[in-house]
């Protein structure tokens, strides 16, 4: 068995164009989606997970707004821009790019974005709304994973969904979709017992742990769909996923590359909660 290659730069594409068409609209009506990215410090990484965000934007015909701050800059200059932010009718959206500096409290930073501007729904609201099932905003990767199920046709329902890792970001939220969609979900995490034993009866393996090539062929199901979020550099410089992709590809159905996969797509759904926030404003 070979699996079916799940191209993220494919879908993201097909869907970033509908996301202009409907930008489109909506300026017609005097609205432009508007997002607001926070970057606090250097970080090579952050700077250039940033620049693509403002990038997407761009390309979709949303306004974007980049405000960076040095790494040792007062907190309290960052809530006071967020305030700025929150009252501003032209910012539909609102992030902070993670990590921030340690002098940073993350989760009073993240609280302080109004919840209907937050876009990586990582309020306590959101996160709450999420919780009950009916979200305001999905976190951007499980969102995009779920995108990529639907677009693949495959429906959770009655499946055995494994889900690697508990973060609040992913592991977490992931679970809580797949539960909604009506899959058995296990979550396994860094003290599970015998791992192997719930990754093999996993229909749908969703591995999110940042574990170079961590997902060997004998741990997967033949037949499985498997979704890597893990991005890990390797000493050569090369980036590989969670998944063991050469040899996990002969054992399962369909299977996320990386990079190419999930990474994609997370900036694509980010761009649908700027959407969705932007349209909710002229419902």
């Amino acid at each position: 068995m070979t699996a079916r290659i799940l191209d993220g730069n494919a879908l993201a594409q097909r869907l970033r164009a509908d996301f202009k068409t409907r930008a489109e609209a909506l300026a017609a009506r005097g609205t432009r989606p508007g997002l607001a990215v926070i970057l606090v410090g250097e970080d090579p990484a952050s700077q250039v997970y940033v620049r693509n965000k403002v990038n997407a934007c761009a390309q979709a015909g949303f306004h974007s707004v980049r405000i960076g701050y040095p790494a040792d800059v007062d907190p309290q200059l960052v809530f006071a821009r967020l305030a700025e932010l929150n009252a501003d009718p032209a910012i539909h959206g609102i992030l902070v790019q993670l990590p921030l500096p340690k002098h940073f409290d993350s989760d009073a930073v993240l609280k302080a974005i109004a919840p209907a501007k937050d876009v990586d729904g990582f309020h306590a609201e959101n996160v709450g709304a999420l919780m009950q099932g009916h979200p305001r905003f999905i976190p951007c990767t499980p969102y995009g994973v779920m995108k990529f199920l639907a677009d693949a046709g495959v429906d959770p329902r009655g499946k055995e969904a494994v889900v690697l890792g508990r973060s609040n970001i992913v592991g977490k939220p992931m679970a809580m979709l797949l539960l909604q969609a009506s899959a058995t979900v296990t979550v396994c995490h860094s003290q599970t017992r015998d791992l192997a034993f719930h990754t093999r009866r996993a229909d749908i393996l969703v591995a999110a742990l940042g574990k170079a090539r961590f997902v060997t062929a004998d741990m997967v199901k033949p037949g499985a769909v498997v979704v890597d979020v893990g991005i890990n550099r390797l000493p050569d410089g090369k980036l590989c996923g969670d998944v063991d992709y050469a040899a996990v590809s002969e054992v399962a159905s369909a299977i996320t590359p990386v990079p190419g996969g999930v990474g994609p797509m997370t900036i694509t759904m980010l761009l649908a909660n700027t959407l969705e926030a932007a349209e909710r404003e002229l419902r």
